[in-house]
């Protein structure tokens, strides 16, 4: 027996009666023409080996030198976190935890969330707070801003090239795989499948 159940229109809120949907078929409104589900293959599973590789990839980034200066044969080396620590030297508090919030605690926290909420799917778990988990890391998502940085990054190389040589250190390349990977997470979760698993309607 396919099970149904009532789903609203995220742009009209007309209710639907959705049924199983396989995975690669795609559901809309038949009011407005929104998408309403559109299943993806494995879709747990690819996002659990993106979220153990983004874990991987942010810690290399806040390990290895970010930055080599060079100026007049003298090198000074900067990892990831060498621009925040300078801005709470200048006392731009507020700024240097935005940085930080915005590249590496918001960041961080959402891959933590994802092994918190997709590993116990994936061995079939059940671990407490992982409703609030998946409500609060799907809500701070839009606050991981490190495309924003490293466009920053960026233009500044860019200015100071005349002043200085600059060499790319192993952190700038797990940074730039790092945006790429998080967002894959985002293209490949479906948030659907993750409350059809807890409720046992998903195999």
């Amino acid at each position: 027996m396919r099970h149904s159940q009532l789903i609203a229109c995220h742009e009209c809120d007309l209710l639907h009666r959705m049924v199983e949907v396989p995975a690669g078929a795609a559901v809309r409104c038949r009011r407005c023409d929104a998408l309403l589900r559109h299943p993806k293959v494995n879709s747990l599973e690819r996002t659990l080996a993106l979220a153990v590789a983004g874990l991987v990839l942010i810690l290399l980034a806040n390990t290895f030198p970010f930055l080599d200066f060079e100026i007049q044969g003298r090198v000074q080396r900067t990892l990831l976190v060498s621009g925040i620590l300078e801005l709470f030297r200048q006392e731009m508090h507020t700024l240097a935890l935005l940085v930080m919030f915005t590249t590496i605690v918001a960041p961080l926290a959402h891959l933590l969330g994802l092994l918190y909420v997709l590993v116990p799917l994936v061995v079939g778990l059940r671990l407490p707070g992982r409703f609030r988990v998946f409500r609060l890391m799907r809500r701070f998502q839009p606050w991981s801003m490190m495309e924003v940085f490293m466009l920053g990054v960026l233009v500044t190389i860019v200015k100071l090239a005349k002043m200085a040589q600059i060499v790319p250190g192993p952190a700038v390349y797990c940074f730039m795989a790092l945006i790429l990977v998080l967002a894959s997470c985002t293209a490949t979760l479906d948030p659907h499948q993750v409350w059809e698993r807890w409720e046992g309607r998903c195999p």
